[in-house]
């Protein structure tokens, strides 16, 4: 009788080693993305990543959603210090000042963009021509010229915590940019 041995699923290897990374790979890293809200939502919580570990900020995702509003910008928008003081005291979320204060900001950002008919998502999309950049799975970048030059951009628009490596990171995980590595078993299929 043959024995039939369970197939090993190949991943990028910065998912190994815990089940909410992986699902996060296996999920959502690298699909495109091209939902204005959600795309805003992603960009915010790769800034609060700043200095700190991708899975300490999924461990924190839904408490940084309740805390932030589903991260809705007509609400993010009109926070007041006092709404600020209640989110420092938040154990939930990444408690900077720095960057409550920059989300709040960035949702006042967004909103202008959209009153001057600027939409979100068609802005950031337009620097990869509305289409994901396809890797062949050996690239390994920080940041790239065109998350510098979109970093700019959003600089340029009022955004805060959006530096290139920021930048590139999101544009990773929102499928601007097809980075899964070579041997990962989501490379050809976030090509298609």
């Amino acid at each position: 009788m043959k024995v039939q041995t369970k197939k090993q699923v190949v991943r990028c290897a910065w998912s190994e080693g815990d089940e909410l990374m992986q699902q996060y790979h296996d999920e959502e890293w690298g699909v495109p993305n091209y939902d204005s809200q959600q795309l805003f939502e992603k960009l915010m919580l790769d800034g609060f990543q700043a200095g700190l570990s991708w899975l300490t900020i999924l461990r924190k995702r839904e408490a940084f959603r309740k805390a932030f509003k589903n991260f809705d910008p007509k609400k993010m928008a009109k926070l007041t210090e006092a709404d600020i003081e209640k989110l420092m005291q938040n154990e939930g979320i990444i408690r900077s000042r720095s960057k409550i204060e920059a989300a709040r900001g960035n949702a006042q950002a967004y909103l202008k963009m959209m009153e001057e008919g600027e939409d979100f998502s068609d802005f950031v999309w337009s620097f990869v021509k509305h289409k994901p950049i396809q890797y062949n799975g050996r690239t390994r970048l920080a940041k790239s010229p065109i998350s510098e030059q979109l970093s700019k951009e959003l600089k340029r628009r009022g955004f805060k915590f959006v530096g290139p490596v920021i930048v590139y990171a999101w544009m990773q995980a929102v499928g601007m940019v097809n980075d899964h590595s070579s041997d990962c078993y989501r490379l050809k299929e976030c090509q298609s």
